[in-house]
């Protein structure tokens, strides 16, 4: 059998929650299948030098030599074309993405839909992006497509409400947490000589990294109310003088929309104690989890939410909405907040910050919440349920 799988999210230089699902259920799906052909397709009108190596034999990577905005309008404007499927001469097609695409009527197709905040909430996004979600016509590119996979029940409840899709459909495979994320016990960072222990010394000192603080780790947006985290961090110092020493570190690329957040850290009378990072790579971020001392991400709306699920396997104790996806990925693990509720925010980071027991009792409990998520696992439903039953 072969099967053809969208790879234009890894194009990118700088991988999202989306490009990093793409390539590590990729890695995994190989791990398992020797025997069926992949065909994998991306495009690009010059070279791409950020797609990954697959060394698998039954791999093949099919490059096409459109502008991108050509093949689109392709595919928007000709009725879908050209037809992906036969243009690769596959029995099955895979897209672990939203985007535009051509395919036969009769094609043996999948998709995954990872969220649906553009339309829940298509204030948090600029024009620009609005007006791209608005080409692609989510509802009608669903209906295209024999399966499509959720990956949560939250995202499933949106896919039935905001496209007018059959329950019967859709199925929920949740994400994975990849082996690197993990939590690092010999924290002596002087003492020890442990080469784990001298990455987290390295990566401490290289971004200048204070010893206690509050980690956000994501894209600078407003879904992701940052906004909030600092006014929330405004007021945990205000009322606790004995957390001056408390830190807050916020990671990500600039994202759209992001002038508000600065202006608050701007107005903030801690802002010399908040300290923005720009995009950091997937190999530092293991060693900025562990030494956080806790993890925040008030998200409005969340598909799934990785960096809680990071945080977790690394044992750093995480607050997260209680909204969307995120109960789902944190449980009972951590502590779950209102995103619209400052003073929720502040009491929760409060709590963590200063109860010991209650910080050892969220560590151990999300170590064992993040072990019920892995690629392995991930890869198993598409490959041995989903492929065999198209």
């Amino acid at each position: 059998m072969k099967i053809g799988i969208d790879i234009r999210t890894l194009m990118d230089a700088r991988y999202s929650g989306v490009s990093e699902y793409t390539l590590n259920l990729i890695k995994e799906i190989l791990k398992l299948d020797y025997h069926n052909e992949y065909r994998l397709f991306y495009n690009s009108f010059g070279d791409c030098p950020n797609i990954p190596e697959f060394n698998a034999k039954n791999v093949k990577l099919v490059k096409y030599n459109y502008p991108n905005k050509i093949l689109n309008y392709l595919f928007f404007k000709f009725f879908n074309y050209p037809k992906i499927d036969k243009e690769l001469g596959v029995d099955i097609f895979f897209m672990p993405h939203i985007n535009f695409i051509g395919l036969s009527s009769f094609a043996k197709s999948l998709i995954t839909v990872h969220d649906l905040s553009f339309l829940r909430n298509p204030e948090f996004f600029s024009l620009r992006k609005n007006f791209w979600h608005n080409m692609i016509n989510v509802s009608k590119l669903l209906k295209k497509f024999k399966q499509i996979i959720a990956i949560s029940e939250n995202t499933k409840r949106d896919i039935i409400e905001l496209c007018g899709i059959s329950p019967d459909k859709i199925k929920v495979i949740y994400s994975g947490v990849g082996e690197e994320y993990k939590q690092i016990t010999n924290l002596d960072l002087i003492e020890s000589k442990t080469i784990e222990a001298k990455r987290l010394n390295e990566v401490k000192q290289k971004y200048n990294l204070p010893d206690n603080f509050i980690l956000y780790l994501g894209t600078i947006e407003p879904r992701k109310n940052i906004e909030g985290i600092i006014k929330a961090y405004n007021q945990l110092r205000i009322d606790n003088s004995e957390l001056e020493d408390v830190k807050l570190i916020i990671v990500g690329g600039k994202g759209w929309k992001s002038k508000n957040i600065y202006k608050e850290w701007e107005l903030s009378e801690y802002k010399d104690d908040i300290k923005f990072l720009d995009y950091i790579s997937s190999e530092n971020k293991v060693y900025l989890y562990n030494l956080a001392s806790v993890f925040i991400y008030p998200s409005f709306y969340e598909g799934f939410g990785f960096p809680p699920l990071e945080a977790m396997a690394c044992g750093t104790p995480v607050i997260a909405s209680y909204s969307s996806s995120l109960p789902e990925v944190v449980g009972d693990a951590g502590l779950l907040i209102n995103p619209y509720n400052i003073i929720d925010i502040t009491e929760a980071l409060k709590q963590i910050l200063l109860n010991k027991n209650l910080r050892d009792k969220l560590i151990k409990k999300g170590l064992k919440q993040a072990s019920r998520f892995n690629w392995t696992k991930t890869a198993e439903e598409y490959h041995l349920e989903v492929f065999k039953s198209l």
